[in-house]
């Protein structure tokens, strides 16, 4: 599976990486390994939840297809909303910095003008 920023089942538990969960989904693993999953997984209520939610497919290569439509949904949304954040802020604009500092100056040379002339 390519490596995406979002994946839904990588965010279950940080000790059980995507790959091993759906090899356990789909009885491919040998048994010690199957044996460490069960293991991680009692000390993760909610990846234990989530599994057992996902066993509940009949066709266990559903699973990995779900899994990725559901990857798949998820970055869209996510860069729907990354697109529509990104037009909300604003952009530099040097010219507006450059009118801003003439402004000051102009400001500070007026103040130095009047001084000036109220003095004499």
């Amino acid at each position: 599976m390519p490596d995406n920023l979002k994946d839904i089942l990588s965010h279950l538990s940080t000790d059980i990486d995507q790959e091993t969960l759906l090899l356990y989904l789909q009885d491919k693993l040998s048994g010690e390994k199957k044996h460490e999953v069960e293991v991680k997984l009692l000390e993760n209520e909610f990846a234990n939840d989530a599994v057992e939610g996902l066993q509940e497919f009949k066709d266990k290569q559903q699973v990995a297809y779900m899994v990725d439509m559901l990857n798949r949904d998820l970055k869209k949304r996510t860069e729907k909303k990354k697109k529509q954040r990104e037009k909300l802020v604003l952009k530099d604009q040097p010219w507006l910095y450059i009118s801003i500092i003439i402004l000051i100056l102009l400001i500070v040379i007026s103040y130095l003008v009047i001084r000036k002339s109220l003095e004499k």
